[in-house]
């Protein structure tokens, strides 16, 4: 009786990492390929997933102009989050950011001014007096403060991005790509949901000056409520752009079109390819057991399985959810604490691998006695032997 009960946990162990049965095909949904840009460059990336779901050459280096000011914005509301910069800290404008060149605030020399007020000129007005202004309040210099941006950059993993200044004025060696502008809107609306709503703000009165917001889709779609907007004669006309419909936010950089009205309508088009054509799919959720596989040695027989954070994958309407796959490292012996990664979980497509996950306890098992576990230890060496485990 003894073996036909270790037999059947073996058995249950090696049985453990079946997929989970496939779900009933979907209707079928015909999905076109993205509609044609004048942009040189583009990505539409769904902000919750983190997937990209359409691209052109959206890695290649390119001047950013003041999609810059992302970066700039998103180190200094950082410090604030951090307490080392305050909204109402008053700034003094030097001699230097009132004569930096391009788009302004319209600033006065050795005036002092709000954070808070720089932040909307940066974000409205795209002034680069402001930008140089807050940066040297920040760091001290241009040069030092890009060294912050790039370290920033680094982090947030910009892999196709290195900063000159905070402006995005024209240097050799200043950079990004629509995939980076991207990933830093996205870490915008996740990082900094407490001053989100600057980049929806259509106006910005100062020293007498009302300026508009120069991304016109904020008046010709409702949804739209962000980010920034740019123009160098090297870069172009850039936009990155996010937008939230019935709960679901996406995100378009795009790079190099060749107008004002052409970006807008570059994203309006990309935003209505991502909407109508993908949606999320939530697969799993956290804290649910997605298996119960067997563990020696302890106190109970199996261990509950899944993930710690909801599983969801961007894909195109009408597509049959993934496989799901549980792939073990190693024989589950106890003792496990809860939270513990035993393995991972792989969304299966055909032959590609969409997505893993870690795969944890979802609760602590400890070690039985020894009377107990004696057996099981004994079959397991026997197992090992065989190379069975």
């Amino acid at each position: 009786m003894l073996c036909l009960g270790l037999a059947a946990l073996g058995l249950a162990w090696l049985g453990q990492v079946e997929a989970a049965p496939a779900a009933a095909p979907a209707a079928n949904v015909l999905i076109p390929s993205p509609p044609q840009l004048s942009a040189k460059a583009w990505v539409l990336m769904d902000a919750t997933t983190g997937q990209v779901i359409a691209e052109e050459d959206s890695h290649e280096h390119l001047p950013p102009a003041s999609l810059t000011k992302l970066m700039t914005v998103y180190v200094a509301t950082r410090d604030i989050q951090a307490g080392q910069l305050k909204a109402d800290d008053q700034v003094t404008v030097s001699e230097h950011a009132w004569r930096t060149e391009g788009s302004r605030m319209f600033l006065d020399p050795r005036t002092s001014v709000s954070v808070h007020d720089l932040l909307q000129g940066i974000v409205i007005d795209s002034g680069n007096d402001a930008s140089v202004a807050l940066a040297e309040h920040i760091a001290g210099s241009n040069e030092s403060f890009a060294s912050l941006m790039n370290a920033t950059a680094q982090r947030l993993g910009l892999h196709d991005s290195h900063f000159m200044n905070p402006t995005g004025l024209p240097d050799p060696e200043h950079f990004s790509s629509p995939y980076d502008m991207a990933l830093l809107a996205r870490a915008i609306i996740q990082d900094e949901s407490a001053y989100y709503e600057l980049y929806a703000k259509k106006y910005f009165t100062w020293n007498g000056i009302r300026q508009p917001n120069r991304n016109l889709l904020l008046w010709r779609d409702h949804s739209v409520d962000g980010l920034k907007t740019g123009h160098t004669e090297a870069a172009g006309y850039c936009m990155v752009t996010s937008a939230l419909r019935d709960g679901r936010r996406l995100i378009t950089a795009v790079f190099g079109s060749n107008s004002i009205n052409n970006r807008a309508a570059d994203t309006q088009k990309l935003l209505t390819y991502g909407y109508r054509f993908f949606e999320n799919q939530t697969l799993d959720q956290a804290g649910v057991a997605l298996g119960t596989p067997a563990i020696w040695e302890g106190e109970q027989s199996t261990l509950p399985v899944g993930v710690t954070q909801d599983v969801v994958l961007t894909r195109p309407k009408g597509q049959q959810p993934p496989e799901r796959r549980l792939v073990l490292d190693e024989p589950l012996v106890a003792p496990i604490a809860q939270g513990a990664v035993v393995g991972r979980l792989e969304l299966v497509a055909g032959e590609r691998i969409l997505q893993t996950r870690p795969l944890v306890a979802l609760e602590a098992v400890e070690q039985a006695g020894w009377w107990s576990r004696w057996p099981e230890h004994l079959y397991r060496l026997v197992l090992h032997w065989f190379g069975q485990v």
